[in-house]
């Protein structure tokens, strides 16, 4: 059995045209190539949505925890295309459903975006979602993403 592949914040940046404040992935580890994965987000004080956020109880905003799910999607399908980079492709969201908040996310918090690829039809793929800290469920979705030229 081999092990995951770990992809770290630069490697992440050469494959998503996100960048700060909107680069929402530290690190992926692949567990099945365009397949399956885990997406890692350490989340500090120092993110600039907790200025308006809540001041004094400051909270992630549950929109960029699915946003946070969908960029560790999209780089797990891009990371199993060797050829992905070099193209002029990108992944865009199409769809969002059965968005589940279970619990805030705090600084402090080191939020592990899981997802799965449930179904592929061409160019378009489906995922499920669940983002956990500390083991427990934060929120959860399914969404639908399409490569483009």
């Amino acid at each position: 059995m081999s092990e995951n592949k770990i992809y770290h914040v630069e490697e992440i940046m050469d494959m998503l045209p996100h960048r700060y404040p909107f680069l929402l992935v530290d690190r992926l580890e692949v567990e099945v190539p365009g397949e399956k994965g885990v997406g890692l987000k350490n989340v500090t004080m120092n993110e600039e949505f907790f200025q308006g956020h809540f001041p004094g109880n400051p909270v992630m905003p549950g929109v960029l925890q699915i946003e946070a799910m969908a960029q560790t999607a999209g780089a797990l399908v891009i990371a199993a295309d060797e050829n992905f980079r070099e193209s002029k492709r990108s992944v865009l969201f199409m769809s969002i459903d059965g968005v589940k908040f279970r619990k805030p996310v705090k600084p402090g918090d080191q939020l592990k975006m899981h997802v799965e690829k449930i179904r592929a039809r061409r160019n378009v793929f489906v995922f499920k979602g669940e983002s956990k800290v500390d083991g427990q469920t934060v929120s959860e979705a399914e969404f639908t993403a399409m490569i483009i030229e």
